[in-house]
C-alpha cells in the first residue's frame, strides 16, 4: 500500500461542524444526499457542498447508482488520518513520561 498525503484541506474540512455531522453520518453507512439531508438540519444543496469540500478534501468518495450519487468515507484517507493522530498521541504520552520520570530536582 503506497503512502496517503494528507493535506491542510483534509484536516480542515473537520472545522466545519456540518462536515464533521455529514462524516459521522457517512460512518454508519454509505449514503445519498437526501438521506444525508434528512438526517441534518441543513438544505441539500448545503449538504452537496459540503460534500464537494470533503470530496475535494480526499475523504469521502462517491459512485452512481441510478438517478443517484452514493457517498462514502475513504477508508484509506480516514486511516492515514488515524495513523497521523496516533502518532501525535505516542509522541505526546511519550513527551509526558518523561516529564513525568525526571527526578524532582530535573524538572524545569
Amino acid at each position: 500500500m503506497g503512502t496517503y498525503r494528507i493535506s491542510d484541506a483534509t484536516w480542515s474540512a473537520f472545522g466545519d461542524p456540518s462536515r464533521r455531522a455529514i462524516i459521522e453520518c457517512l460512518a454508519e453507512r454509505p449514503q445519498s444526499v437526501r438521506e444525508l439531508a434528512d438526517q441534518l438540519p441543513i438544505s441539500r444543496p448545503a449538504v452537496s457542498q459540503h460534500l464537494k469540500a470533503l470530496k475535494v478534501a480526499g475523504l469521502v468518495t462517491d459512485r452512481p447508482v441510478g438517478t443517484k450519487r452514493i457517498y462514502q468515507l475513504d477508508a484509506i484517507a480516514v486511516g492515514a488520518l488515524r495513523d497521523q493522530l496516533d502518532t501525535y498521541w505516542s509522541r505526546a504520552l511519550s513527551a509526558y513520561q518523561d516529564a513525568v520520570e525526571q527526578p524532582e530536582g530535573d524538572k524545569r
